[in-house]
């Protein structure tokens, strides 16, 4: 599950990670009272307008409607407060991350901004925590050239790139994390607030149940407090039974539209850009699947996983999902008779076919297992357009003539 910023900031600030201040506002009137706020107290002399939106790169990224207003911008009066809220409400905001359609931003946080005066020079880092899947540890990823460009240092200058791997139920040991201060070339005060930080950001990782934790830029300030001026947070959503707060947070209004009605009927989807809609129980089968469309001719227009108990209930939401897609042309239906029997899932395309109504492209059924011979049976029985296959090799042939 993702996070905005201003989200995950609320969330580090519960362990103790030292976070750039900032106020959420929803409206142009937040904005101007947030900007007054900010600038009565801040040591700095402005106050930073962010777009909240799921997707990183707002810095670079434009607006559609506005295409010289980006998603994070410095603000030094109260009239370019109302300007840039004017500009960012409700507009488009296209990122490397976004694709070309972008999301609607419907929230600003204006932040304290970290450049103020003092005896040291500011510098940024990079500083990631995630799951290293091939070492089966977490990892750090960290860097002195922290910003906008990281993907640049990543590609072209990948020795910036440092790492420090903790192994899993371990906490993060004391030298690891003066070893991360080090090689970030800190020295005094503010190597010794690095360290504090780093060990409590890996205590959220932990405590939260983080897929990543991003902070970019990790900022030392001119007086060398280490602080996350910005944070990317994933969390896992297979954990939040633990954590029935953060459930709340989930904001639906920043993803697509079909992937929540999904999720509220219990199925596991993803659009794709393809042509036949799959639905299949089992992740593998689903992936298996996917590959045998785009080897029959076609491309999944979808991952659409209905689980190990589909019903005539599931069968239905997957299909009226899938015909959300103008450009699906076919529907395979995939399913594996092992704990659930065939002819009950056929029982339940057959039901789900008349509750639906017309359905106006080719659905092809494969089923193989438990009573396969019986669902067959079942569906060619019922007057349905619903073409039945027992092998894997027949419903690859009926997919290719469906999409020729």
């Amino acid at each position: 599950m993702n996070l905005h910023e201003y989200q995950a900031k609320d969330l580090l600030k519960r362990y103790h990670v030292p976070v750039q201040s900032g106020i959420l506002c929803v409206n142009n009137e937040e904005v101007i009272a947030a900007y007054k706020e900010i600038s009565a107290y801040t040591k700095s002399r402005f106050v930073v307008a962010k777009a909240q939106i799921h997707a990183g790169g707002r810095g670079k990224g434009t607006f559609k409607e506005v295409p010289e207003q980006h998603g994070v911008q410095v603000l030094k009066s109260e009239e370019m407060a109302k300007q840039v809220a004017d500009n960012m409400f409700g507009n488009t905001l296209v990122t490397l991350q976004t694709g070309d359609s972008g999301k609607i931003v419907s929230k600003m946080f204006m932040a304290e901004d970290a450049y103020y005066e003092g005896t040291s020079p500011v510098k940024e880092f990079y500083l990631s925590i995630l799951l290293d899947r091939q070492k089966k540890q977490y990892v750090f990823m960290y860097s002195t050239e922290g910003g906008m460009n990281i993907e640049d240092v990543a590609h072209n200058t990948p020795e910036k790139i440092f790492k420090e791997w903790v192994e899993p139920g371990r906490p993060l040991q004391a030298f690891q994390a003066r070893k991360i201060a080090f090689n970030l070339g800190l020295s005094g005060e503010a190597f010794k607030n690095c360290v504090k930080f780093v060990t409590n950001l890996y205590n959220a990782f932990i405590g939260l149940d983080c897929d990543m934790l991003e902070i970019n830029p990790l900022f030392k300030t001119s007086d060398d407090k280490i602080i996350a001026v910005d944070c990317k947070m994933n969390l896992e959503e297979n954990a939040l039974i633990r954590h029935k707060d953060l459930a709340d947070l989930r904001d639906k209004s920043e993803e697509d539209p079909t992937e929540v009605e999904a999720s509220e009927s219990n199925l596991n989807y993803v659009k794709l850009d393809g042509n036949v809609g799959c639905m299949v129980n089992g992740a593998g089968l689903a992936m298996a699947t996917m590959d045998m469309i785009k080897l029959s001719g076609g491309e999944p227009a979808n991952f659409l996983d209905v689980g190990g108990g589909a019903n005539a209930t599931t069968v239905e939401a997957g299909f009226r999902l899938i015909l959300k897609d103008p450009n699906v042309k076919a529907i395979l239906v995939n399913i594996f008779g092992g704990i659930v029997r065939c002819d009950r899932v056929a029982q339940g395309v057959v039901d789900a076919y008349n509750a639906i109504g017309e359905i106006n492209v080719p659905v092809i059924v494969r089923l193989q297992g438990t009573n396969a011979e019986a669902a067959k049976d079942l569906i060619e029985k019922s007057g349905l357009k619903v073409q039945s296959a027992i092998l894997l090799s027949e419903a690859a042939e009926l997919v290719n003539k469906a999409v020729a």
